[in-house]
């Protein structure tokens, strides 16, 4: 077992500390800026009905944990959100992968893929309930077209950018185009799928949200919408800040995959 020197315990302590350091800083922020958010409110420098109060929330927060409802609101939200990423994640890979081997194919599709990626995806949530109906099913495709188009480009470039003479040398041991694909193409682009998931992953969360304020009656999306209608602020703030919670889980679950991968490979 080799040694480590004094230059790389000096390092390592500073890294420890620095790290240490940073994560106390967060939480300090955090703890800061609520006490300063709940002083506000309690001595009128905002209007409390308006802008809530941290204790405010927790009260509602633990109110709707009692009577359940609100892990009926967490779960459509987590469950819709999961369903549209993973179809996001297995559809733009076997499209791109398509668009990979048919240069003709991907040279058609490139500009209505452009166009499609850079629309408003908010503009269609309305046309999807007309076509689908106020189902699940709408959220979760709302979800993936606010996603799939982009996740699709990225994936066809990192695709086309693999080194070349990798697969130079596949072709002249005699290799197919699907022995490029499987040995070389996927397997280098695996880095790069894993970082579009973590952009897919905040993407789907809020396309389900956006799809939940049009055509929901559970989910977070709708709780927004419902208490902003009603002057609930306190639901309303709540929501937002659950939705936020998890944003960050969903996107801790995919750096984990990540860090397993790297360790992996």
């Amino acid at each position: 077992m080799n040694k480590i020197s004094h230059g790389q315990e000096l390092f390592l302590s500073r890294l420890r500390r620095h790290r240490l350091i940073v994560r106390l800083a967060r939480v300090v922020i955090l703890v800061l800026f609520l006490i300063l958010w709940e002083v506000c409110a309690d001595t009128g420098i905002i209007d409390s009905f308006i802008f809530s109060s941290p204790s405010k929330i927790a009260l509602c927060f633990w109110e709707m944990v009692t009577d359940r409802s609100i892990f009926l609101h967490i779960g459509v939200t987590l469950y819709e959100t999961i369903v549209s990423f993973l179809l996001v994640t297995l559809f733009s890979v076997l499209i791109a992968v398509l668009l990979w081997c048919s240069r003709k194919l991907s040279e058609i599709l490139e500009p209505y893929l452009v166009v499609l990626n850079s629309l408003p995806k908010s503009a269609l949530a309305p046309l999807l309930i007309v076509w689908l109906g106020a189902t699940p099913t709408t959220i979760i495709v709302a979800g993936m077209s606010v996603a799939i188009f982009g996740s699709i480009m990225n994936l066809y470039t990192s695709f086309t950018t693999v080194d070349r003479e990798k697969i130079k040398l596949i072709y002249t041991l005699h290799g197919t185009r699907r022995h490029a694909l499987f040995k070389v193409v996927l397997p280098s682009s695996v880095p790069a799928v894993i970082s579009n998931m973590k952009v897919n992953i905040g993407l789907c969360l809020v396309g389900v949200v956006i799809g939940e304020f049009l055509a929901a009656r559970n989910g977070l999306g709708y709780l927004i919408i419902y208490s902003s209608q009603v002057f609930k602020m306190d639901w309303l703030i709540m929501s937002i800040v659950l939705l936020c919670i998890m944003a960050m889980g969903l996107y801790a679950v995919i750096g984990v995959v990540e860090k397993l991968y790297q360790k992996r490979y």
